[in-house]
């Protein structure tokens, strides 16, 4: 568009295509994000179910005297990699909470500007 000044604007139109393909950009990394904490998540689960029962496994071997106490040492970084693992797993659960807040908050950020027609589509702060 060209005024009486001269500046030339740029179309609405393309403008907002061009916002919408840098939120879809955006988008897509928050999803490929939340994909790897998933996945991380979901391994960290197995390993951690695995060395719960050869933990359980081991005491009980103890208990029954078909395992010797020196095992013992084998029991404690048994617990501490469980505790670890935990720990852990939290962590990856309060990221994947802030990726789907995230997500969700560009949703509405392209909902809210993007709905209405160009003419209406007003900059809030």
């Amino acid at each position: 568009m060209a005024s009486i000044f001269g500046f030339r604007s740029r179309d609405p139109a393309r403008d907002r295509q061009t916002d919408l393909q840098r939120f879809d950009r955006l988008a897509k990394l928050f999803d490929q994000i939340a994909a790897e904490i998933e996945a991380e998540k979901t391994g960290l689960e197995n390993r951690y179910k695995s060395t719960a029962a050869n933990a359980a496994f081991l005491v009980e071997a103890m208990e029954n005297g078909s395992a010797s106490a020196s095992k013992g040492s084998d029991v404690s970084a048994m617990t501490s990699s469980i505790l670890n693992c935990e720990r852990r797993i939290a962590e990856l659960a309060r990221q994947k909470g802030l990726m789907k807040e995230l997500r969700h908050s560009l949703d509405a950020i392209v909902g809210d500007g993007f709905d209405r027609p160009a003419a209406q589509a007003t900059v809030r702060r």
